[in-house]
């Protein structure tokens, strides 16, 4: 039985920022607990949004790393603690916002994070206790904003998915102004990670017709957008379209992602210095073609209409746009030129097949499907 459940309050535009009190008033957050990273606080993105709080931000926690931890959790927990907080702001991409998560999980629920995992059948254990959280996006990527889903290393050392509607952020700020002046390289990162959401919603078999349709224009705004955003960090359509096309596919992932995200979670948790969407990037046109063979994606022509979305004439070779996508935005095509080495693919194979996206991908892979597919990402 498909789930179909939209969604939560979401601000966005430029100048969505000045609505963040409303926002606390209504969910009942008076003493927050800030969420962000040090490169935020630098790219002069945090001091705005602690600014719009006031006086209701009591305490900013910023050591979180660029794959969130378990340990950064247990450190948010306890300034939440300290400071008597009773809600929690995300500020940044992903990886505050997943941390932010993982503390309304470990705030208010006992025992440790493990225990509420998805593959430990942790998300029944998830309840309303959870604390309320806001979630305000400084990249166009996650989408994590809209995402009832976190990702966090676990001590260890697996990379794991926790999910309830309950972690659901009771609002998010999608301001694209706070994206305005973020580098090159992490826009294209960033973007790419919205981009490969989109096209693994929209593989993944499970019948939800609303994200399929939702996917795929977030896939046309994303491919229409991402190297204007890319090359001009100031062009205000495209950074608003890319802030688009990262809610769009963070709004499918009910429907499922696929060995992307199998493979991405497994090898980010082996060395969490890889950054998660440019592995996605690096793993989809070999995936794009893996799914090519199942029955599901002939029978509903989805590589057509993906191709149609981005703007490709009838019988493009879909796989090979996204690899030359990635070359053109600068980004590695390889992992070889991200540092990887085949030692470790035994124990992302071993861990890719764990994974909570490994059984909504449209073809159920085999150990010797992943090993495939990694040697053919180097």
């Amino acid at each position: 039985m498909a789930l179909i459940q939209y969604l939560t309050q979401i601000e966005f535009d430029f100048g969505a920022l000045a609505r963040i009190g409303e926002h606390c008033q209504r969910v009942g957050i008076t003493r927050a607990l800030v969420v962000s990273d040090a490169g935020v606080r630098a790219a002069g993105v945090l001091q705005p949004v602690l600014d719009a709080l006031g006086p209701r931000a009591v305490a900013v926690f910023e050591d979180v790393p660029s794959n969130p931890t378990e340990a950064a959790v247990r450190g948010a927990v306890a300034l939440y603690a300290q400071h008597g907080c009773d809600g929690l702001i995300a500020v940044g991409g992903g990886s505050p916002i997943d941390c932010a998560k993982g503390a309304a999980i470990a705030a208010t629920h006992p025992g440790p994070l493990t225990t509420y995992a998805t593959i430990e059948g942790g998300s029944e254990r998830i309840t309303a206790a959870a604390a309320p959280l806001i979630a305000v996006p400084t990249t166009a990527g996650t989408g994590s904003e809209v995402a009832r889903g976190a990702i966090v290393i676990v001590d260890d050392g697996r990379k794991l998915g926790f999910h309830s509607w309950h972690l659901m952020p009771r609002a998010a700020i999608c301001d694209p102004a706070l994206t305005l002046g973020l580098p090159p390289r992490l826009t294209a990162a960033t973007g790419m990670d919205a981009i490969a959401h989109c096209m693994e919603v929209f593989m993944a078999p499970a019948f939800n017709p609303p994200a399929d349709g939702i996917a795929l224009e977030g896939l046309r705004r994303g491919w229409a957008h991402i190297e204007r955003a890319t090359h001009d960090g100031s062009d205000r359509e495209a950074r608003l379209n890319m802030m688009a096309a990262s809610i769009h596919g963070a709004m499918g992932f009910q429907k499922g992602l696929g060995c992307v995200h199998s493979l991405s979670h497994s090898l980010g948790g082996a060395d969490p210095r890889l950054h998660h969407g440019t592995l996605n990037a690096v793993f989809l046109p070999a995936v794009i073609r893996f799914n090519a063979e199942a029955e599901s994606m002939r029978r509903e022509q989805r590589l057509a209409r993906m191709a149609q979305a981005m703007g490709l004439p009838p019988g493009a070779d879909v796989a090979e746009a996204v690899r030359a996508m990635s070359a053109r935005l600068g980004l590695p095509t390889g992992l070889a030129a991200m540092g990887v080495t085949e030692r470790l693919f035994d124990g992302v194979i071993a861990h890719a097949l764990l994974d909570h996206c490994h059984k909504t991908n449209p073809r159920i892979a085999s150990a010797d499907d992943y090993r495939r597919m990694l040697a053919e990402s180097m």
